[in-house]
C-alpha cells in the first residue's frame, strides 16, 4: 500500500470514529471543520433535519480580502470568529465540535479557540 493511500485510509478511520460519537441537534448543532491545503471551512450542521445552519470559510468575500493566505492559522482564527458571529445571529450558543478526523492542533485548534472566544460553548 502506498504511503498516501495509507494516510487517506487512516483519516477516513479517524473521521468515522469521531462521527460515531458526535451528532448535531437543533439545540446543539455540530461544528464541522474541513481543511485543505489552501483554505479552511467551518459549518454548523443540524443532523436531525440534515441542514446547515451557518457556515464560514477562508474563501468568503470579506475574509478573502482581509487575509493574504487562506490556509494558515490566521485564516483559521478569522473563520472561527466568523462562524461564531453567524451562530450568534442564528441564536446558537452551544455546539458539538467535530474535528472531522483531523488532529486537534494547528489550524483546527486555532479555529476552535477563536469560536470559543466568539461565544460558542463546546
Amino acid at each position: 500500500m502506498k504511503r498516501m493511500e495509507k494516510k487517506a485510509m487512516q483519516l477516513r478511520r479517524r473521521k468515522r470514529r469521531v462521527r460515531k460519537k458526535v451528532y448535531g441537534t437543533p439545540e446543539r448543532p455540530r461544528l464541522s471543520v474541513f481543511r485543505s491545503h489552501k483554505h479552511i471551512y467551518a459549518q454548523l450542521i443540524d443532523d436531525t433535519a440534515g441542514r446547515t445552519i451557518a457556515s464560514a470559510s477562508s474563501m468568503d468575500g470579506t475574509l478573502r480580502q482581509r487575509l493574504p493566505q487562506g490556509g494558515n492559522r490566521e485564516a483559521a482564527t478569522a473563520v472561527g470568529e466568523a462562524v461564531a458571529g453567524k451562530a450568534a445571529e442564528a441564536g446558537v450558543k452551544q455546539v458539538v465540535f467535530d474535528r472531522n478526523g483531523y488532529p486537534y492542533h494547528g489550524r483546527v485548534r486555532e479555529l476552535a479557540e477563536a469560536a470559543r472566544k466568539g461565544g460558542l460553548e463546546f
